[in-house]
């Protein structure tokens, strides 16, 4: 007896190091399920460990930052070759450019069924990217409109107020969207971590060291509380982006790491090696999709600090496990964290609490059921989603 066919995903991300840091868990519940999952991307040092999870592999040549219109036409007309060729049954396009170019390509080669997972609106859309990315925004938002109101398309936000703005925009009929937070977190490799027993405190960071993070109004913060002699140590892991507009300069780290209490070890591997050192995690961002690494932070039980913004209050909630402020203030920034460096009653309440958070609601298990679940809706009907809101839970 033949074995039954599977279906075809293709899942669409820029750079490979993206597909296994942030979207391996899904491709995981996916191939569990029974699809066929295939990864096309830019392929430089994780090709190997993709297809070591069983997943087909095709390189991509585009670089995720070009905005050269030839390049895209480039991209649009190599994508849609792949299209034709792999014949998928379902794409899964991940992030802003993949789901503009990926969605040109898709109607070019009559995908069936595709989906769109906008991760963040990003600085084109947000207004901090300089003329350049207010440009690009421009341009992107009559493509956007026409790919996500496809009938054949489904998209995913990872946030309401990106959902709500982008239906208030007309770019995307409400009927057309669901609510799917983020990829996941394995919270069997991220477990709750018990506090340092040594001072000092120290504040954590897990970022690209871009403007649009807050990193520098979080290094402005943390030496207010030096100056007025707390012991407060700041572990900045990150390293700048040269290809966003909003990376910091090279003079601004050295800068820096000449300040008293900063540490720039740049990116570390495991991120459980940060909160093993830390006491509380911090987010300054101007506007999140989801921010992974406040889940990792609140798996491993820590309290959290962040912007009162799309994205950080999905994980980060109001006195339950963290303290909000306004984004680009430094000094609430700072008596946010002062609070939580002298209160350690407070920051452990709010670290069992960010525990439980992404227990119920945010585990990997129960996000990826719910993902697999609306490839076979789309699958099974092109039609107008059920329901415009999926809960991870």
């Amino acid at each position: 007896m033949p074995a039954p066919i599977r279906p075809k995903l293709i899942y669409l991300v820029t750079e490979d190091w993206y597909f296994w840091s942030h979207r391996l868990p899904m491709a995981r519940a996916a191939r569990d399920a029974g699809f066929d999952v295939v990864v096309a991307t830019r392929v430089d040092k994780h090709g190997d460990r993709i297809a070591g999870e069983g997943f087909r592999v095709l390189p991509l040549s585009w670089q995720r930052r070009s905005v050269n219109p030839a390049g895209a036409l480039s991209a649009v007309a190599e994508i849609a070759a792949l299209y034709r060729r792999e014949a998928p049954d379902i794409v899964h396009h991940v992030a802003m450019k993949p789901v503009l170019l990926g969605g040109l390509a898709a109607g070019l080669a009559g995908v069936p069924a595709v989906v769109n997972a906008l991760t963040g609106l990003g600085s084109a859309f947000i207004g901090t990217g300089g003329l350049k990315s207010r440009v690009a925004g421009a341009v992107a938002r009559p493509l956007l409109r026409m790919v996500l109101r496809r009938s054949n398309s489904l998209a995913i936000l990872q946030n309401a107020d990106d959902q709500r703005m982008l239906v208030e925009a007309g770019l995307l009929p409400a009927d057309r969207s669901w609510i799917i937070r983020g990829s996941g977190i394995d919270t069997t490799h991220y477990q709750a971590l018990p506090e340092p027993a040594e001072p000092p405190v120290t504040i954590g960071c897990v970022a690209r060291l871009l403007a649009d993070k807050g990193v520098g109004p979080l290094v402005e913060a943390q030496q207010r509380l030096v100056a007025k002699g707390l012991d407060v140590r700041l572990l900045l892991a990150g390293t700048p982006d040269p290809e966003n507009p909003t990376s910091v300069t090279q003079e601004e780290l050295d800068r820096w790491a000449a300040l008293p209490g900063v540490e720039l070890p740049g990116h570390i591997a495991d991120v459980r090696e940060v909160w093993k050192r830390c006491h509380i995690a911090v987010l300054a961002s101007r506007r999140e999709g989801l921010p992974k690494s406040l889940l990792e932070a609140a798996a491993c039980g820590r309290a959290i600090v962040a912007t009162d913004v799309p994205g950080c209050r999905e994980v980060a909630h109001a006195g339950e496990n963290a303290l909000l402020v306004p984004p680009d203030d430094p000094a609430a920034l700072a008596d946010a964290l002062e609070t939580l460096v002298r209160d350690t009653a407070l920051r452990r309440r709010f670290g069992a609490a960010s525990r439980r958070l992404v227990e119920s609601d945010m585990a990997s298990d129960r996000v990826g059921a719910k993902t697999v679940e609306l490839y076979r809706t789309l699958i099974g009907s092109v039609g107008p989603a059920a329901s415009p809101v999926v809960e991870a839970s």
